[in-house]
């Protein structure tokens, strides 16, 4: 079933270097109607201010999808990869077993992108588990810029 949803019905964070929408129960949003769609967990439209952005922060299991719409993001993770995405272009961010990254708006001008999310799974539908025991997805994060 597709649901029209008006821009101004989404989830709502503001602060002064960030507007943010969610499509999805995230962060201090919560809708018990609206917390994933299959494995789709996060969808969030995001404004940046100049020179501000996401301190370094953790995902794992996850596969990041970010397209930049207006300005650029600078990403760095902890596997020591650092990379700029333009309006127009995609970063794909794939944290198996987890990595801690970081995103700011370096430029002179507001960034809106939108990040998309889904839990990483198995055909069978369900979350590997490592060899050592933990409920993680064996293997490490790797991101793709493309354009």
């Amino acid at each position: 079933m597709i649901e029209k949803r008006s821009f101004d019905s989404l989830g709502k964070f503001d602060a002064d270097w960030l507007a943010a929408r969610y499509h999805f129960s995230f962060s201090g949003y919560h809708d018990p109607e609206r917390v994933h769609w299959g494995a789709l967990r996060v969808w969030n439209d995001d404004t940046i201010e100049p020179k501000t952005g996401f301190p370094p922060h953790p995902h794992s299991d996850m596969e990041i999808i970010t397209y930049v719409r207006s300005g650029a993001i600078t990403h760095q993770d902890s596997l020591g990869n650092r990379g700029r995405t333009e309006a127009g272009d995609v970063q794909v961010m794939s944290a198996g077993s987890g990595v801690t990254h970081a995103e700011y708006n370096l430029e002179d001008e507001k960034t809106t992108d939108r990040a998309e999310g889904a839990r990483r799974q198995t055909l069978l539908g369900r979350r590997q588990v490592s060899e050592g025991g933990s409920g993680g997805i064996a293997g490490d994060a790797r991101l793709r810029f493309r354009r």
